[in-house]
C-alpha cells in the first residue's frame, strides 16, 4: 500500500471541482482537456470521512480503465491517458499525487442525467415497490422479494444533486421533458447496453452487478462515456456463490462501512465519527478483491 491521497494540492493547475472522492483540475493552455483524479476519501450517508481508504483511489481508477477498453465498442468515452508521462509537462511535478489514481480526458458537456441500470430490485427500489409496485412509471410484477433479478434491466434515470443531497428518481417521461426525446433515447440504449455486456462479463467473473450509475458527456454532438465506470463506489457488486433472493446480500462496496455507522449513534450529519483501523482495512480489502476479480 500507498501512502494515502485524502486532499490534491496542484498550485500550478485550476481547480474546478472538489467532490466526495474526485477532484477536477483544468489545465493551462489545454481548455479542452480536465484532469480526474480519485482520492482516498469516502463517503457514507452523503458525509466524507476523515479517515481515508488508503489505494482506493487508484482501485477505482485501475477498475475504470479497465471497463472503458472493454466496453468501448458500445460508446466512446472520454479517456486520452492514464500514463502521467503522457500528461502536459507541467503535470509531470506533481507525479506523487497522480501516478495510478489519475486521467487526462475530454472536456464534454455534462449531460444533467444519472443514467441508472438495474437488474435486481435492491436499495431505494426496494423501499419503493414495497409502497407501490409501480415505481418510477415500471409497472413491476407481484410478489417479487428483495435482490430478486427483474425479467429485463431497468433504465431509471435520476436528477443529479448539489453535494450533500440526493439524486431524486424520474421516469422516462420526465427525463425527456429535461433533455429531449431523441437524445433521452439514446442514452437509455447507450445504458442498457452497456449495463448488459458488463454484467455478462461481470458473472463470468463469478460478480453480479446488480445495479450500476452511468454518466455520460457530449462533444461536437456526440455522446460520451465519463467519470467513472462500474466500480464499487458507483454499482453494487454482489459474489454470485452465496447470491440468495429475498434478503439483502452481502457486496464488494462500502456498504461494510455503512453497516459499521448504522450500528453508531450518529445522526449521518457531519461531522462524521471516527473509523477504526479494522473498518478502513476491511473496506479497502474489499474494494481490492473487487478488482482482482474483474481484471484478473
Amino acid at each position: 500500500m500507498s501512502n494515502p491521497v485524502i486532499r490534491t494540492d496542484l498550485p500550478e493547475l485550476n481547480l474546478l471541482h472538489r467532490g466526495k472522492v474526485r477532484d477536477m483540475y483544468e489545465i493551462p493552455g489545454y481548455e479542452d482537456k480536465l484532469l480526474m483524479i480519485a482520492t482516498d476519501r469516502i463517503s457514507a450517508y452523503d458525509v466524507v470521512m476523515d479517515d481515508p481508504i488508503i489505494d482506493k483511489g487508484k482501485v477505482l481508477t485501475q477498475i475504470s480503465l479497465f471497463w472503458f477498453d472493454l466496453l468501448a465498442d458500445i460508446v466512446p468515452n472520454h479517456l486520452l491517458s492514464a500514463d502521467v508521462d503522457q500528461y502536459p509537462e507541467v503535470c509531470h511535478q506533481y507525479r506523487d499525487q497522480l501516478e495510478g489514481r489519475s486521467m487526462l480526458v475530454r472536456r464534454t458537456k455534462v449531460m444533467p442525467i444519472e443514467c441508472i441500470v438495474r437488474g435486481y430490485i435492491s436499495g431505494s427500489f426496494w423501499s419503493a415497490y414495497k409502497k407501490d409496485t409501480t415505481v418510477c412509471g415500471f409497472a413491476l410484477p407481484e410478489n417479487m422479494q428483495e435482490s430478486d433479478q427483474f425479467p429485463q434491466p431497468l433504465f431509471t434515470p435520476s436528477t443529479k444533486a448539489e453535494q450533500g443531497l440526493h439524486d431524486e428518481n424520474i421516469s422516462v417521461a420526465q427525463m425527456e421533458e429535461i433533455i429531449g426525446k431523441d437524445i433521452a433515447d439514446k442514452m437509455a440504449d447507450i445504458s442498457v447496453r452497456l449495463y448488459e455486456k458488463a454484467s455478462e462479463y461481470a458473472r463470468s467473473k463469478g460478480i453480479i452487478i446488480a445495479d450500476t450509475k452511468f454518466e455520460l458527456g457530449m462533444v461536437d454532438g456526440e455522446l460520451l462515456l465519463i467519470d467513472e465506470v462500474l466500480t464499487p463506489d458507483s454499482s453494487r457488486f454482489w459474489p454470485m456463490d452465496v447470491y440468495k433472493p429475498g434478503q439483502g446480500q452481502p457486496s464488494f462496496d462500502k456498504q461494510f462501512l455503512r453497516d459499521y455507522l448504522s450500528s453508531l449513534d450518529w445522526d449521518k450529519q457531519p461531522p462524521p465519527p471516527p473509523l477504526p483501523a479494522e473498518i478502513t482495512e476491511k473496506t479497502a480489502a474489499r474494494y481490492k478483491e473487487a478488482q482482482e476479480r474483474l481484471t484478473a
